[in-house]
């Protein structure tokens, strides 16, 4: 498996050069702006071990992590800033790992441990051990045994049993969880929609999203202001602020824009715009297309008609989707080219990563950071 990425590079979360190394950024705009999908490189004077086959990427704004499960597992951080204390071989053994601007957590067989990663620090910031009998819980961060470990202090963060949660995504405001049972709640802050409610009123504690009640959901995901989930059938729910089209739904900025003019591609539409906070036309205007600002209840994004979402990612204000037959579509916000269309363009229509199907490659996950996305990939099967 094959990693690639675009988007913002200027720490240097997809390779390091050297006018990155010294923090030449100013003038070194293609260096900052990655706008076509570039294999991510070993970075210089890293751990060998670096250069083994990475099974996973977590990435923050200004950092990527590369966790390796092959062989004896750890984690090497990719940024050209990096001043952390944290070594290749203090998280040597983890089984999983998440990243925010401040902390890289650590998910060990028997405990759990966060490091500042601003600091030179050779001790873990935080650390919780794991009772033998809780051991054997799949989880996955930031999911831990009878709760989760949130991106700030205080790390642990208690959820109810009946919650009997599968999977969980944190933005910096608010959370989706996924039940075993497919059911979907959210909480924190509600500003635009984000909680799916129906309202903009923020939730101290978890609520189910009503309006997906009875549609069991396998996949979620949390961007900066927005949130989205995929169905067990495939099909892809979104919801939330959509000013740069990052739900796939028509957006008046983007189509104000004169980038964005010209005759729009087939793509995603929202299946009941009456349930948004949209913006009306003005008494005399013209009632061609009704804009979408706010999300506040989830919609039926339609990408593709040919096949289902296998999986979904959300960076601060993009989205990014693979399908079953190994394709990658994004939209939203694209000015550092994370939406990999080798352009700086914005879209609030789903569009195909055309880079990947050009050198016969099949997508097989995708990791959005704030501002970038990464991409695994495999060979394509030829019939």
């Amino acid at each position: 498996m094959r990693w690639f990425g675009f988007g913002f590079n200027a720490f240097g979360q997809m390779y390091l050069n050297e006018k990155l190394i010294k923090g030449e950024c100013s003038d070194g705009a293609n260096e900052v702006k990655v706008i076509s999908p570039t294999e991510l490189a070993s970075h210089a004077n890293r751990d060998e071990s670096c250069l083994k086959t990475v099974c996973q990427i977590r990435a923050s704004w200004s950092r990527r992590a590369s966790l390796h499960l092959d062989g004896d597992s750890c984690v090497c951080l990719a940024a050209s800033n990096e001043s952390s204390g944290i070594s290749v071989k203090d998280s040597r053994g983890c089984k999983d790992a998440s990243i925010s601007e401040s902390y890289l957590t650590l998910a060990f067989p028997d405990r759990i441990e966060s490091w500042d990663v601003q600091k030179e620090e050779k001790t873990p910031s935080w650390s919780m051990e794991i009772k033998s009998e809780s051991s054997g819980a799949s989880l996955d961060l930031p999911l831990v045994p009878g709760g989760y470990i949130a991106t700030k202090p205080p790390f642990y963060r208690s959820l109810s049993p009946h919650l009997k949660a599968k999977s969980l995504a944190l933005s910096a405001g608010h959370a989706i969880l996924l039940s075993e049972s497919g059911v979907v709640y959210t909480w924190g802050l509600g500003s635009h929609g984000q909680l799916g409610h129906g309202g903009l009123s923020s939730e101290q504690e978890p609520k189910i999203v009503e309006a997906l009640w009875g549609m069991p959901m396998s996949c979620v995901a949390t961007g900066g202001w927005h949130s989205v989930c995929i169905s067990g059938g495939g099909d892809l729910y979104v919801w939330g602020w959509n000013e740069s089209g990052q739900l796939g739904l028509p957006s008046r900025g983007l189509r104000k824009s004169p980038q964005q003019q010209g005759s729009p591609q087939e793509g995603a539409r929202c299946q009941d715009p009456c349930t948004s906070l949209a913006e009306e036309p003005q008494e005399g205007e013209k009632q061609e297309e009704v804009f979408i600002s706010i999300q506040a209840f989830p919609a039926l994004l339609d990408i593709t008609p040919s096949c289902e979402i296998k999986t979904v990612s959300c960076g601060s204000r993009h989205t990014a989707a693979v399908t079953t037959t190994g394709d990658l579509y994004t939209w939203g916000w694209g000015d550092y080219g994370q939406l990999g269309h080798r352009s700086l363009t914005s879209s609030d229509e789903p569009q195909r990563v055309e880079f990947f199907r050009e050198q016969q490659l099949s997508v097989v996950d995708v990791v959005c950071g704030a501002w970038n996305t990464f991409v695994a990939v495999v060979k394509e099967e030829v019939a």
